[in-house]
């Protein structure tokens, strides 16, 4: 038998898993460097995609001033067109306005026309309705192709990833979304004088909207921050946006 086709699907299957790894993996760098994570142990940077979204955004913004935290709102152009004076009210609120696309398709499966096209609008969305130029991009689903990340690049955009996704797109309660938020208590813990030094910080990734409807429900990502905005606070934790968390963050 010809040895090729004993290795042939073998060959196949690792580059499917090398090429999956590279478009979804938070941490590769296969396709472009990317920041996934803060650059100290004690700034938590707490992002948000999807919106602006006039049902829960500003209910979040309120929660936020209560303690003095800020964080990073990656927009979806097209509801940034819908809400501009929530967009502009993020800003205002001390927030960081980052480019989520304009229609979070799949950029995977984007061409690059297709792809540009999209941050582009997106970025021109949140500058006319802000007067402010975004520098953070994160793409939907989390999904980079090879030239995502270059065409960021070229945009004046740094591609943010994350440590942390628990998943709060699903539509399920406040009580099942607060224990996958744990791992950042338990890493702050660690990261006491007794414990283990870590060099590095949280990034997680929430949701305030959803990208196929407007005004989506998300009350169980509000309920499980006023759970745990206090305890990490408790913990020394600083709420960051992205750019007050680049000192030494890790990034390829």
């Amino acid at each position: 038998m010809d040895p090729w086709l004993v290795a042939a699907p073998v060959v196949a299957a690792g580059m499917a898993s090398y090429i999956a790894y590279g478009a979804a993996h938070s941490r590769s760098q296969i396709f472009g460097p990317t920041l996934f994570a803060t650059g100290d142990a004690k700034k938590l940077a707490i992002t948000f995609d999807d919106g602006p979204n006039p049902a829960i955004t500003p209910k979040l913004l309120d929660l936020f001033d209560q303690y003095r935290a800020k964080a990073t709102f990656f927009l979806i152009g097209k509801y940034v067109r819908a809400a501009p004076a929530l967009a502009k009210e993020i800003a205002a609120r001390g927030h960081l306005l980052g480019n989520h696309s304009d229609s979070h398709p799949d950029l995977f499966f984007c061409g690059s026309a297709e792809t540009r096209t999209e941050l582009l609008r997106c970025s021109d969305a949140i500058e006319q309705a802000t007067w402010i130029e975004p520098r953070w991009f994160r793409p939907p689903f989390g999904h980079r192709s090879p030239w995502v990340v270059a065409i960021a690049q070229q945009q004046n955009l740094r591609t943010v990833m994350w440590t942390e996704i628990p998943g709060d797109w699903r539509m399920k309660s406040a009580e099942w979304l607060i224990p996958r938020m744990q791992p950042i208590a338990d890493r702050a813990r660690q990261n006491q004088p007794s414990g283990a030094n870590r060099t590095w910080g949280d990034i997680l990734c929430l949701h305030d909207g959803n990208y196929s409807q407007p005004n989506a429900d998300r009350v169980h990502t509000l309920k499980a921050l006023e759970y745990w905005l206090p305890r990490w606070r408790d913990l020394g934790l600083e709420f960051v946006t992205i750019s007050q968390a680049v000192g030494k963050a890790v990034e390829a």
